[in-house]
């Protein structure tokens, strides 16, 4: 790996461990939300280390138990880290707003993701530039309760 892609992936550490920080000591007061999206803990197991990871995100579309993430890594050609390990173990837990919900994501199909794009950008425009940015495409996570 590069050092221009191991700076992007210590930016991108460092901007979730501080966001965290300040959202724990603030009680969840501040940065619980960028725009209309709140601010979501996602709790993957990384996949080469079995271990809990977690990762602040936000989520632009959502409502009640479902919640829809972007795995744009501000346009990255490399997919991030969290997306990596739901995809192995797709069995999460996503912490919002002091809850926390135990979900099942999957990647949305080309139909979703195209059902979905216009209101992910309408939440935050820089989505449809991360998606300009990146031969890549950007895949959109849906999260929804995990079947019994």
């Amino acid at each position: 790996m590069g050092l221009g892609n191991r700076l992007t992936d210590l930016q991108m550490k460092t901007m979730s461990v501080l966001h965290r920080a300040v959202l724990a000591a603030s009680g969840g007061r501040l940065l619980a939300s960028f725009g209309s999206m709140p601010a979501v803990e996602l709790h993957t197991i990384g996949r080469s280390s079995g271990k809990r990871r977690t990762t602040m995100l936000t989520a632009p579309v959502h409502g009640p138990q479902r919640y829809v993430l972007i795995a744009s890594k501000g346009g990255d050609d490399r997919h991030p880290q969290w997306y990596l390990n739901l995809v192995a173990n797709p069995d999460v837990e996503l912490t919002v707003h002091g809850n926390t919900l135990k979900l099942r994501a999957r990647t949305a199909s080309p139909a979703e993701k195209a059902e979905l794009w216009p209101q992910i950008v309408a939440a935050y425009r820089g989505y449809d530039g991360y998606q300009q940015k990146t031969d890549r495409d950007i895949p959109v996570v849906i999260c929804e309760p995990r079947p019994r």
